[in-house]
């Protein structure tokens, strides 16, 4: 047990390394969100309302933290592609190391990159007037939602790193999963006035789930459907999804890794 968490700490330090020699790295996650929060939260925020005359900007930010979460999908799977093709993960894996170390070691590491992300796109909210209505504690717990949903986003892009290996053809399934991701949920358009087909959709997404659950912790605007469980239990639904998304990416990478290039 040591050895496996000295090989994951080890690393770590080894990608941090690389973070602090290339940290453009970070706009990657932060650029999109914090374009959002400009046009959206800024230009206008005054043109979008939500139910009950809510601000929007307060409404939306619990959508920018998890649009940083979705923009790490791509980062983290176009480099695991690369890694794969430039042979890296051939000289990892001929490490006398536990393999799921490695794989552990690069989500942890691009976690802290998403916590960065959204530290940011959080400063500027909080420069443009956002201020969350709770309580130091939810809104720490409404941060490690986010978090714990870009843990589970991170191990989805390295299923995909290890199964697509394109890096040209994850940067399109990149796009696709931030732009989609956030437009097919509540995190920027409130629900109500969705087509039948489209809300239903839209509310039983995973990030809906996540969004709803830091509004309710921050006490912010909400878009509740009538009759809708994941808009009424919002956590216990989180809780769910993520959860089953992780026990489905995480076996499946380790394989994918043990497999890879044979």
């Amino acid at each position: 047990m040591t050895g496996a968490l000295g090989d994951v700490a080890a690393m770590i330090h080894r990608h941090f390394l690389h973070l602090r020699r290339t940290p453009t790295r970070v706009l990657g996650v932060t650029l999109t969100p914090v374009t959002m929060v400009l046009v959206l939260g800024y230009m206008l925020n005054k043109v979008i309302t939500v139910r009950g005359n809510g601000d929007y900007l307060d409404y939306m930010m619990a959508g920018v933290g998890a649009q940083v979460a979705l923009a790490c999908v791509g980062g983290i799977a176009i480099g695991t592609a690369t890694s794969l093709r430039n042979g890296l993960i051939d000289r990892f894996r001929s490490l006398p190391t536990a393999r799921a170390s490695i794989l552990v070691a690069h989500t942890v590491s691009d976690l802290v990159l998403a916590a960065i992300g959204m530290a940011i796109a959080t400063a500027v909210g909080v420069l443009l007037g956002w201020r969350p209505h709770a309580s130091a504690a939810a809104v720490l717990a409404g941060f490690a939602v986010l978090l714990a949903f870009a843990y589970v986003m991170l191990w989805l892009g390295v299923l995909l790193g290890l199964t697509v290996r394109s890096p040209e053809a994850l940067g399109a399934l990149a796009g696709l999963i931030l732009v989609g991701g956030s437009f097919l949920s509540n995190a920027f358009v409130p629900l109500d006035g969705l087509p039948d087909w489209l809300r239903t959709l839209a509310e039983w997404s995973p990030i809906s789930a996540v969004v709803a659950t830091c509004r309710e912790l921050w006490s912010g605007p909400v878009s509740f459907v009538d009759g809708s469980f994941p808009e009424t239990h919002p956590m216990t639904t989180a809780v769910i999804m993520l959860s089953v998304i992780a026990a489905i990416t995480v076996p499946l990478s380790i394989r994918a890794y043990r497999t890879a290039g044979t």
